[in-house]
């Protein structure tokens, strides 16, 4: 619907815009800023430990005997290799003296580099101590898609005070 304005109203709106210059466009962009790439590497492990490890999931862990757990996909007699210690470890994190939030990006990086090193089998030592991360370690161990299996460590490699987690590599060939 067209409207039509009389030259009497025309000649008020030129005599209010009269004067008037169009703005000036001063380029400033409020968007994210670009991150530099060692930005963005020191924030990926933060990312990985906030997306897999959560504080309040309760996997269905034992409540008798050693710490063990597998994932639904592996195979049945992985619990009892790591048990006899037919796995050695390939990489050996220490987590005494660490605070949680410091041993979950540890724990995050130690899975990281085993998948980029091709490391199937892997070591946490977490002590006695207060008994905090031998409390919370199986329970993030369970929420990681990449691992298959963690049973408590033999006493070659710290026995109770101690994990081996088995991790999945994937297509890569399984070593034992």
């Amino acid at each position: 619907m067209t409207k039509i304005i009389s030259h009497e109203g025309l000649e008020d709106f030129q005599a209010l815009v009269d004067g008037i210059r169009p703005l000036t466009q001063d380029k400033q962009h409020f968007g994210t800023p670009v991150k530099s790439r060692s930005e963005l590497n020191e924030q990926a492990p933060k990312l990985a430990v906030s997306h897999y490890f959560s504080d309040t999931f309760q996997p269905l862990l034992p409540s008798d005997g050693p710490m063990r757990w597998r994932a639904d996909h592996a195979d049945n007699l992985v619990l009892k290799r790591l048990r006899r210690g037919d796995y050695v470890p390939d990489l050996i994190l220490d987590l005494h003296g660490m605070r949680q939030t410091e041993a979950k990006l540890e724990l995050a990086a130690l899975i990281e580099a085993a998948i980029r090193e091709s490391s199937q089998c892997v070591s946490v030592m977490h002590g006695y101590g207060t008994g905090v991360l031998k409390q919370q370690l199986p329970l993030w161990l369970a929420q990681h898609p990449k691992v298959l299996a963690f049973h408590q460590a033999p006493k070659e490699w710290g026995g109770d005070a101690a994990l081996l987690i088995l991790v999945d590599l994937g297509e890569a060939p399984f070593r034992r």
